[in-house]
């Protein structure tokens, strides 16, 4: 209880950051960290919300994604418990992050090599489209979001039926793990980045240019995944 009780007491400047990814990103480090224990229940929203001086609705984000990602869960009537000091094994839909890391190579590089000699105008503009919002966008539920939806579009861009089945099938456990990639890593602006790329290489109709960005990209989240299960 000591430590929950000073955890709670210090205040933490979070004005660095979106404050959502603030708070989530302060009470993973103390669960990892095991300042908050293993069957420790959280604070309250009101006393959550009271220590880094933000709404309620901003701590209730946070702690979504901290369930969301396996770290809490949250027991009606009874609240919110720590039930893991690392991120669930499991992504969503009975798929681990080593399932995606081998996986996704095999699938969305020919897919992004397809897509760029077979997409339409019309899917060419909703990659656009989907890349420009990524770019504006600051919250990150939304953000993660549009970036299952720009990878869904590009298997669908392929032109190949297998492709876009399986890319939709896993679309759950690529959100979950995208949003685990960037509250711990921050890599919104980086794969912003790279997701452009993929984008230019597709507009050129480059399919080898395509499949490389694709590759750059892919290698880039599994070094981020690494690092995290190696924290």
């Amino acid at each position: 209880m000591q430590d929950l009780d000073s955890w709670l007491s210090a205040k933490n400047e979070i004005s660095r950051r979106n404050a959502a990814e603030a708070v989530f990103e302060d009470v993973r480090t103390a669960i990892v960290d095991r300042k908050l224990a293993l069957g420790t229940r959280l604070p309250s929203e009101v006393q959550l919300a009271e220590r880094y001086g933000i709404s309620r609705a901003i701590v209730r984000e946070a702690l979504r994604s901290l369930q969301t990602l396996g770290f809490t869960q949250t027991r009606t009537g009874r609240g919110t418990f720590v039930v893991s000091e690392s991120p669930a094994r499991q992504l969503g839909g009975g798929y681990s992050a080593r399932d995606l890391m081998e996986a996704r190579p095999c699938i969305e590089i020919p897919a992004a090599g397809w897509a760029a000699l077979r997409r339409s105008s019309e899917q060419l503009a909703s990659l656009t489209s989907l890349c420009d919002r990524m770019d504006e966008e600051e919250d990150v539920q939304a953000w993660v979001r549009m970036d299952a939806e720009f990878h869904g579009e590009i298997a669908e861009a392929s032109g190949n039926a297998i492709f876009r089945k399986v890319v939709a099938d896993v679309r759950g456990a690529l959100s979950t793990q995208s949003e685990l990639v960037e509250h711990v890593r921050g890599r919104r602006k980086a794969s912003n980045a790279e997701h452009r790329r993929i984008l230019e290489a597709i507009a050129a109709g480059s399919e080898g240019h395509a499949r490389a960005a694709m590759a750059e990209h892919l290698l880039e989240v599994k070094r981020s995944i690494i690092g995290i299960a190696s924290e």
